[in-house]
Formats: C-alpha cells, structure tokens, sequence
C-alpha cells in the first residue's frame, strides 16, 4: 500500500535506493521498510512514557542482572532531558557493560530483539486483549468509570490487555485486575443500578469482589471462550519452525490451558461466593433472622436490628 499509493508517487522525494559509503542500500520499499521497522524495534529504549532512540546507550547488550534505562536531566543546571544508565556492579576497564531491557515476556524479547533472556522463559506469558462493547447501552458510563478512576493519571483504555502467566507453582489464576475490568465490561441487568451516579465514587472498588452470580458467570465464560479461541489459533499455526519459537509456543499454550482450567473450577463453584448484596446486607447486620426472645432490646441474634429500632437511612 505504501509503495503504491505513496512512494512510486514521488521518487525524487522517496527514493527507492540511498548510497551510503559506497553501499547501496534499500531505502523507500518493503525490504527497506522492515529493515528500518527492525532497527527501530530492537534498538529503541522505553524512557520517559515513551519509546526513544538514543545514541550510544542503544549499542548495550541485555543482562538479566543489568539496570534498566532510565530517563534522567544534564547540564549546569539540570533543566535538559536526558537518559541514565547505572551499573549494576563494578566493571573493568575495557569490559562490555550491561542494561536490562526490562521485564518483558519472553514473546515480546523474541519480537523486539530476536533473543529470550533465560529470566523471561520464567514468567512466559500469554496475552489476552478485551474491550467495553462500544454496543453496551451502558457504554459511556462505564467508560467514565474509567476516566474517574483515573483522574489524575493518563485515562483508563476501554481496551486492555492483560498477561496470562505459566509461572511454575501457579494454579492458573488470572491477574485480579483483568476480571475486575471484565467485571465491570460484563455489568448490566438488575446489577446496573451500581452504574448510578450516587456509586460512582465506589464502583471501581465493588468490582474488585465478585457482584452476583449471573455477572461472575458471564465473567467465566467469556475468559473461557477467549482462551479457546486463542489455543485453537496456535492449533492453526505451521509445525516446525526455529527450536524457540516452538518453546515458546509451548509455553503460552500452557498459560491458557492453565488459565482455562482455574475458570472451569471456579465455574463449578460460583454458588458457594459471597456476592454484593449479602455483603451489603452484612454491612447493615441484616443477613440474619430477627429472634424475638433474645434477651437485647435492640439487637437479635447476628446483631440484626428489632423492626423499627434502628435509625437507617434508606
């Protein structure tokens, strides 16, 4: 598209080809393009909020002991951007220095810059990408839930993603943060009314605990069917391939298998959760009969209230 409808319009101004020391090299075409798209990719440094190419401090190699680049000020007076690179033990004179690329999964190292550090096969992971449904008739409450939660911050994405990790030792449980999101993504029906305006200092805060069964349920299922979704998309994939593009398809694999055995039990057992309105109710010591024959003028068994003698606003 781009040599079509951009490039082989204009030759002068994009050539295909530069000489540089002699050599011809690929400028304005597809080869060109990747070449520059990978330069970018490995050699650019997350700084600042933001993905930045310095010079010199992108020609140091990955230790996973290493410190990672960190934005920084120079000058008299420290007033200009700049980047720090701290040593993370003494090195000799004429010996190669270290940085970490950061905590990235072994998918994204193997992307960005062709290797996976044996630290990242640790925490291999698989990622899952959901959404508020631009169609919920609830769309833009929720999404000022979002922006609210995140005032004084940059605004929370209706779209987000989340890892999924084949740690050794995990059973499989999702990050918490991705089913409070889809928590509040799968909110309506008679659950709705915690979108009124009078909760919106708090909803965030309810989605964290499990609202009612019928919303947990949809919670469940819909990460089930993502999951299913992405294991049969890797069923699809061609056999063979590099040694570590096969570990590393094994490894997600067993990310959302695993994930997706945790979510079927938890499916299983979603009637023995405590939900939203047995916890209000506990807040208010109404979830348990009042007893008339309890010695406490005010108070019956569970500290219910006696009809009348409790001075609630409703």
């Amino acid at each position: 598209w781009l040599t079509e409808k951009v490039w082989s319009k204009d030759r002068e101004k994009f050539p295909e080809k530069v000489s540089w020391n002699g050599v011809e090299i690929p400028c304005f075409t597809a080869e060109g393009y990747k070449w520059a798209m990978a330069l970018i990719s490995s050699r650019s440094i997350f700084c600042d909020g933001a993905l930045r190419l310095i010079p010199m401090l992108d020609m140091a190699n990955h230790e996973d002991k290493g410190e990672e680049i960190v934005g920084g000020t120079m000058g008299a007076f420290g007033t200009t951007k700049g980047a720090t690179m701290t040593a993370n033990r003494a090195y000799k004179t004429g010996e190669e220095v270290f940085c970490s690329y950061g905590p990235k999964s072994a998918a994204d190292y193997l992307l960005e810059h062709g290797f996976c550090p044996k630290k990242a096969w640790k925490t291999a992971v698989s990622e899952l990408t959901f959404e508020v449904d631009s169609e919920d008739r609830f769309y833009d409450d929720k999404l000022d839930i979002l922006e609210y939660e995140t005032y004084d911050l940059a605004p929370m994405d209706p779209t987000q993603s989340f890892d999924l990790v084949s740690e050794t030792g995990r059973d499989g449980e999702p990050d918490p943060a991705m089913i409070q999101f889809l928590r509040l993504c799968k909110l309506g029906g008679t659950d709705a009314f915690l979108l009124e305006s009078i909760f919106r200092k708090e909803v965030w805060d309810f989605m964290s605990l499990p609202v009612s069964q019928k919303n947990e349920l949809a919670v469940v299922e819909f990460v089930i069917a993502a999951c299913d979704k992405a294991l049969e998309d890797f069923s699809q994939c061609p056999e063979g391939g590099p040694a570590v593009c096969e570990k590393l398809r094994e490894s997600e694999t067993k990310a959302l298998t695993r994930t997706r055995q945790f979510l079927l039990r938890e499916k299983e057992a979603l009637d023995l959760k405590e939900y939203y309105q047995e916890r209000r109710l506990k807040d208010l010591g109404l979830d348990s009969e009042w007893n008339p024959e309890e010695d406490n003028d005010l108070l019956g068994y569970g500290q219910t209230r006696e009809p009348g003698a409790a001075d609630y606003d409703w």
